[in-house]
């Protein structure tokens, strides 16, 4: 019976491998493909030759510099705002007491299972009265609070000992410098979970920068690849769209591999 078992879980877990891992292994092969194997039915999932051309084509058809430029101005600038804005709040509502403190909390846990579509119309016309429109400050400003940080940060925080705290201000520490000094270090597993949470939130965002921005010199790389989808040959190369979604999602999985083990940290182990 515990041999049964454990073949079972055995089989659950590649069902469960093959399920995730398929659809990222297609795209790498269609990306390979030429157009007619890419169209072909029933498709093959090796091609007979590699085409690495095709990421040569997509490279010069997006312009990937230009607009992986500004998705990588937005994404570091979200990350770094929301630890300016967040850290703190999280350190607030983790280690002090004050009034309507348990009130703010909660406004914070509503905000967190709203849908985005319920925010979305008082954002824009918030960022539209600023006259943010087709900026970078549009695109940046209103991601810096993140109610996901805020709760995640607050949890860590509190598995921090209070004994800690209160030797630190015997030293006449300074809550800057017991954010900084003692916090934050204590919690880096759990603060670049976030950090990278964030990094490939902002980078795969195709819906905000699109209705938010008129001009080419702001948008991002998503947007652009999407333009693969109906180019002006009026065909689609799919070959070419999976090598130019293959080049979006590529510095994503290179971060992720990076932070693995700090995310593994935060949630297995959490602060020791």
């Amino acid at each position: 019976m515990r041999y049964t078992i454990k073949v079972m879980r055995v089989l659950m877990l590649l069902a469960l491998v093959l399920a995730f891992a398929f659809p990222f292994a297609w795209v790498v092969s269609t990306s390979l493909k030429t157009y007619v194997e890419s169209i072909r039915f029933p498709p093959d999932l090796i091609p007979n030759i590699p085409q690495f051309t095709n990421y040569k084509t997509a490279w010069v058809h997006i312009h990937f510099f230009h607009y992986a430029k500004n998705s990588v101005i937005i994404t570091l600038s979200v990350a770094f705002g929301q630890l300016l804005v967040c850290v703190p709040a999280a350190y607030a509502f983790a280690k002090k007491k004050f009034r309507f403190s348990g009130i703010l909390f909660a406004l914070v846990l509503v905000d967190l299972v709203l849908p985005t579509q319920v925010s979305f119309v008082p954002m824009y016309v918030l960022v539209s009265d600023l006259h943010w429109l087709d900026t970078y400050w549009g695109l940046i400003v209103p991601f810096v609070f993140s109610s996901f940080t805020i709760f995640f940060l607050t949890q860590a925080f509190k598995q921090i000992p209070d004994e800690l705290l209160d030797a630190a201000k015997l030293d006449q520490a300074s809550e800057l410098q017991i954010i900084t000094r003692l916090m934050v270090p204590i919690s880096k597993p759990f603060l670049l979970t976030t950090i990278l949470f964030t990094c490939i939130g902002k980078w795969n965002d195709y819906f905000w920068p699109l209705v938010l921005t008129n001009s080419e010199s702001v948008r991002t790389l998503p947007m652009t690849v999407k333009s693969l989808v109906a180019d002006t040959r009026g065909v689609t190369h799919w070959n070419e769209v999976m090598a130019g979604n293959m080049m979006l999602i590529l510095p994503v999985l290179v971060l992720y591999l990076a932070a693995n083990r700090f995310i593994k940290s935060a949630f297995v182990y959490g602060i020791k």
